[in-house]
């Protein structure tokens, strides 16, 4: 009965922190466009001195953590770094902070088992992927489902780390599988964020 209510509370308060996280979004992407972080070089430049060298730190930070804590969606996180770091830099933090967070849920995983993966992404969650866990070639539809975008692969990281798959194995297919599909992320909204600039600007 207590791990039940443990569940539910834990499943409340991470839709809590994804809420206040899209609002919080909203907000600074309303304020970036109104101070013209997003359109002007100079903007953006003294934007990201008041941050100083702890700017990418932060940022990588920040999208780590949102693989394992869904405080954000991930694409809000890609197209974030891309608008303030720029495409080549964003996208290589992007990168580095999505890598290290879905090792870090693949760890989590594997430390603490089942029961902690399930109130971390929910039991109907877990139920619906879990599935994954009965495939044969588990590992070649995860190395699929990690290269393509539009794939759970937050949610997989932690199925993987349920399964035998070796932490080698692992951190080869999220360090080659990842670049596409943050690239097509990156790029995809960073193309749909100029439309809405335009728009609003």
């Amino acid at each position: 009965m207590n791990k039940i209510i443990n569940i539910k509370n834990t499943g409340i308060l991470l839709n809590c922190c994804t809420i206040a996280g899209l609002i919080l979004t909203g907000i600074f992407i309303i304020y970036g466009i109104k101070s013209n972080i997003f359109i002007s070089q100079s903007a953006l430049d003294d934007f990201l001195s008041k941050l100083g060298l702890m700017a990418p730190v932060v940022f990588i930070g920040i999208q780590a953590i949102q693989v394992v804590f869904p405080i954000l969606p991930g694409s809000i996180g890609c197209l974030g770094g891309v608008l303030v770091f720029g495409p080549l830099m964003g996208f290589v933090y992007n990168y580095i902070g999505i890598c290290l967070g879905s090792v870090m849920a693949f760890v989590i995983s594997r430390r603490y088992g089942v029961v902690f993966v399930k109130n971390l992404i929910s039991i109907k969650k877990y139920e619906k992927y879990s599935e994954w866990l009965e495939k044969k070639n588990f590992d070649m539809f995860f190395a699929a489902a990690i290269f393509f975008p539009f794939a759970p692969d937050d949610i997989l990281c932690f199925i993987a780390g349920l399964t035998k798959m070796s932490f080698v194995k692992f951190i080869i297919i999220i360090l080659a599988g990842k670049p596409f599909a943050i690239f097509l992320y990156s790029a995809g909204l960073k193309y749909a964020a100029d439309i809405l600039i335009g728009i609003f600007s």
